[in-house]
């Protein structure tokens, strides 16, 4: 694939770009996905918040709950309303979980890793040979050394957030 890719909401008041390849892309089955989106599963690329810049518009940070309890913003655009990415208490401000299908190629993006299937629709059926897992997995064991490496990198990032937040 090629970068940057670059994307934004149903109206085109909100676009952005994608400069480098996310850490990793999870098709998320969990019935908390599926509850937030009205569809079968979320496909969120995750990536680094600066390395995703904004073209146009700003998205309004709608705080949702979530299945930890600690909640998440989603990103979405004042006009249109489509959510363009979440940001999880987790990680916060520093980590985006784009939704692949807002990209202007969503095809550029597989899922690396479809994630919490114990949960996921009984018609939806896997391509044969996908990683797939029944809850989460250890990011060790599914994520590049590339990306491993990017995550160390923004690790005193999202502890710092997390120290703010008394977590």
């Amino acid at each position: 694939m090629n970068f940057p890719l670059e994307g934004g909401c149903g109206c085109r008041h909100v676009r952005y770009r994608m400069h480098t390849a996310p850490l990793v892309v999870h098709a998320c089955h969990c019935r908390w996905c599926q509850r937030e989106t009205g569809t079968a599963f979320a496909l969120n690329a995750m990536i680094e918040s600066d390395r995703v810049e904004t073209l146009a518009g700003e998205p309004d940070l709608v705080d949702t709950p979530s299945l930890s309890g600690q909640g998440q913003l989603i990103a979405r655009c004042p006009q249109c309303r489509v959510a363009l990415w979440s940001h999880y208490a987790g990680a916060g401000p520093v980590l985006k979980f784009v939704r692949v299908g807002t990209l202007d190629d969503p095809d550029a993006l597989a899922p690396d890793i479809h994630i919490f299937t114990s949960s996921k629709q009984p018609w939806v059926v896997l391509p044969e040979g996908a990683r797939a897992v029944p809850e989460y997995y250890d990011s060790k064991e599914v994520w590049s050394a590339e990306s491993l490496e990017r995550r160390r990198a923004i690790m005193p990032k999202i502890e710092a957030h997390r120290a703010r937040q008394g977590r």
